[in-house]
């Protein structure tokens, strides 16, 4: 299922008109989300094509996030992506989700979001919803998306 980004309404952006994030569930315990970012991929900052690792503060620059929660439960899983390179306008990410992680019958809570730097260090806000003032993706506002 196809879902679009919202920039948060106290944010501007000029080199993205659009943020779609298509998520798939090929088993019940995985999850593939593919972003694709459409505008002036030219202006964004994004960072220089590195093997992947571990990073701290990813959020800082352009990156893609999954927020995963149960429907019986107030805790969540947080998963940031950064793009890989300058040329890239669509990221995908599969997730294993593993069996013990959310209980038989409980309904999956997803946030997703995006945060996006131009390359005059200008940030903008994207998610599936967004709560009242400023803009944060870990609110409950923002796990708008809900699957069986």
């Amino acid at each position: 299922m196809r879902q679009a980004l919202r920039l948060h309404p106290e944010s501007t952006c000029f080199a993205v008109t659009h943020i779609d994030v298509e998520v798939l569930r090929p088993q019940p315990h995985n999850l593939t989300f593919t972003y694709v970012v459409t505008g002036t991929i030219g202006d964004l900052a994004v960072p220089s094509a590195n093997a992947s690792t571990r990073t701290d503060e990813l959020w800082r620059h352009t990156c893609f996030e999954a927020f995963i929660g149960s429907s019986q439960s107030v805790a969540y899983y947080e998963f940031n992506f950064a793009p890989s390179s300058p040329e890239c306008c669509v990221l995908q990410a599969s997730l294993n989700l593993g069996q013990p992680l959310f209980s038989r019958g409980s309904t999956l809570r997803v946030g997703l979001s995006a945060v996006i730097e131009e390359i005059n260090g200008h940030r903008s806000y994207w998610a599936l919803a967004h709560p009242p003032g400023n803009a944060d993706f870990h609110h409950s506002d923002c796990f708008a998306l809900e699957l069986a």
